[in-house]
């Protein structure tokens, strides 16, 4: 799963990828640039994973990649998010197969990211809010 999150504003974008390589990374931004306003400028906080890194990354003109120290998940927005996932709907629990994996995955996403509250909530982080 690649996704991004506003705490300000609780808007989501997600992609559910078999794998997470550069051409997931380039399919999100592709995906990621059709729900974007294009005249809102976006900081995306990305850590330094080599396949968020490489140099075929297609970031769409409106991001700045703001990359995180390593070893800082705390510093990510998202990472609270993943945590919230996991522990509400995707541990502990078997799966039949690939697809039953990818449903459950999907209704997940789908339960939660389209609640703007909840994503307000669980991914807000004092050093991204506004001060004004």
């Amino acid at each position: 799963m690649l996704g991004a999150v506003c705490p300000q504003t609780g808007q989501s974008v997600g992609l559910l990828a078999p794998s997470l390589n550069t051409d997931s990374v380039n399919a999100f931004f592709k995906e990621f640039k059709k729900e974007t306003h294009p005249g809102v400028h976006v900081v995306m906080s990305w850590d330094q994973a080599g396949f968020h890194m490489s140099k075929k990354v297609k970031v769409p003109e409106n991001v700045t990649m703001m990359p995180l120290p390593a070893y800082s998940p705390e510093l990510n927005p998202i990472e609270n998010l993943w945590h919230y996932l996991r522990s509400h709907y995707w541990s502990n629990r078997s799966y039949a197969d690939y697809d039953d994996l990818r449903l459950a995955a999907v209704a997940a996403w789908q339960k939660s990211v389209l609640d703007a509250g909840l994503i307000k909530s669980v991914c807000r982080t004092k050093y991204v809010e506004r001060t004004y």
